[in-house]
């Protein structure tokens, strides 16, 4: 494993920030780090960047030991904190041919080149970073990560400030990455989750919640099934709840409701078959589909 967590906990004062939590990140896989703000996520990904020290527990990055051998630690790491701290007196390609020095990168001025092809900076790249938009900026912090070609990317809101179509590119970049390193971003974009991870790690209140796939994690909410209809004309709640397998009925307005069923019972052929007994003309059936948001919603309240 690139990454393994084993029972990491982190206290301020009287306040634990991150409380016994454990997760290991292998190779070729993009790991969503989720929770609401304060949850924890950000101190997690300082101390397996040696940022700051963990109370109790252990973290290793790559067989090494983040408070024993920090150094180590950083050689195997690309980060890419919140707050994107740049040199912004310094220009672009100025910038990452020096963090290309830090690292002892071989071949600076080659490598410096491919990082700005791959984060789209070609056009910027003779420009301060001080000049630069908050998207292109963002790209620099990504570049100077990837530049000494980490086995471990720890990304914090990476697409933080970028337009919609630098997004996109950005995601694609994150995917592509992600299948041959260790890449864990944190992220308040639920469709990026989807769009990106291979599994999803959420924590709240300091405390795991989720650790599972992408394609496993509706099992962690409560198993139902919702069925949004609507009417052209007035139903009352009482009678939609006489429907087979229904189980409540909500009003989203006097025609239109959603109805919740227990387990997968696919009640829509008995929603029509009520309708057809009622004289009721149907507007609108469609299966609501429990989405990350969904999810991430639910275990956080």
């Amino acid at each position: 494993m690139s990454v393994i967590v084993e029972n990491l906990t982190k206290i301020y004062g009287t306040q634990k920030a991150v409380n016994d939590i454990s997760f290991e990140a292998k190779k070729g896989e993009v790991l969503g780090f989720l929770g609401p703000n304060g949850a924890g996520k950000t101190t997690t990904m300082k101390i397996l960047t040696s940022y700051i020290p963990q109370t109790s527990g252990k973290a290793t990055v790559c067989g090494y030991d983040t408070s024993e051998d920090p150094m180590a630690v950083r050689k195997n790491i690309g980060y890419l904190p919140e707050h994107n701290p740049l040199y912004k007196e310094m220009y672009v390609k100025e910038y990452l041919t020096f963090v290309a020095g830090l690292h002892k990168v071989g071949n600076k001025k080659s490598r410096v080149a491919q990082m700005i092809e791959k984060t789209g900076l070609d056009r910027e790249q003779n420009k301060l970073i001080g000049e630069l938009s908050k998207g292109y900026r963002q790209r620099v912090g990504l570049a100077q990560a990837m530049l000494h070609n980490p086995d471990v990317l720890i990304l914090d809101e990476p697409t933080t400030g970028l337009d919609p179509n630098q997004i996109v590119e950005i995601r694609n970049l994150i995917k592509e990455l992600g299948q041959e390193k260790t890449v864990i971003f944190s992220t308040h974009i639920m469709q990026e989750v989807q769009l990106i991870c291979d599994r999803v790690l959420i924590i709240n209140k300091g405390e795991m919640v989720v650790n599972d796939s992408i394609d496993t994690l509706q099992n962690h909410v409560k198993n139902e099934t919702i069925i949004t209809v609507e009417f052209l004309e007035p139903v009352y709640k009482n009678k939609l709840e006489t429907i087979a397998y229904v189980r409540e009925a909500r009003s989203i307005s006097d025609q239109k409701w959603q109805l919740v069923a227990e387990g997968n019972n696919d009640i829509r052929p008995a929603i029509f078959k009520y309708a057809v007994a009622n004289n009721l003309t149907l507007v609108e059936m469609h299966k609501e589909v429990i989405s990350v948001e969904n999810i991430f919603q639910t275990l956080t309240k």
